[in-house]
């Protein structure tokens, strides 16, 4: 399947509401624009999360470690239950890959939580 991903930013309006593009095997290929740090704390039990920087920098907080910076080109997995959360002073537009069951704040819900059908 052939997609366009700035075609596909264009469509999108909010921050932190990712939408899926693609599937591969078990997983969505979705992208979203940060901006801001609403997005709370959270961590996946049972699944990964890779984090793609498409254009833009991101503040990718995760346990354990020193918050750090994520520029144009970077790539970041989150493993399995750890906690994390991102966020952005400027746009920055992303694309993430997920297990289709990893829910989009973990078990947080928050007010920019988005159901997978919102998301599709």
């Amino acid at each position: 399947m052939k997609t366009n991903l700035l075609e596909n930013f264009s469509k999108i309006k909010d921050y932190f509401s990712p939408k899926v593009i693609g599937e591969v095997n078990d997983a969505y290929v979705k992208i979203a624009k940060i901006k801001g740090d609403e997005l709370p704390w959270h961590d996946h039990k049972n699944e990964d999360e890779l984090f793609f920087i498409i254009e833009g920098n991101l503040l990718m907080e995760v346990e354990g470690l020193e918050p750090f910076e994520m520029a144009t080109g970077d790539l970041y997995i989150v493993k399995k239950g750890t906690q994390h959360r991102v966020s952005s002073k400027e746009e920055c537009k992303i694309m993430l890959i997920e297990n289709k069951t990893t829910a989009h704040t973990g078990d947080v819900e928050s007010s920019i939580t988005k159901n997978i059908k919102d998301q599709l």
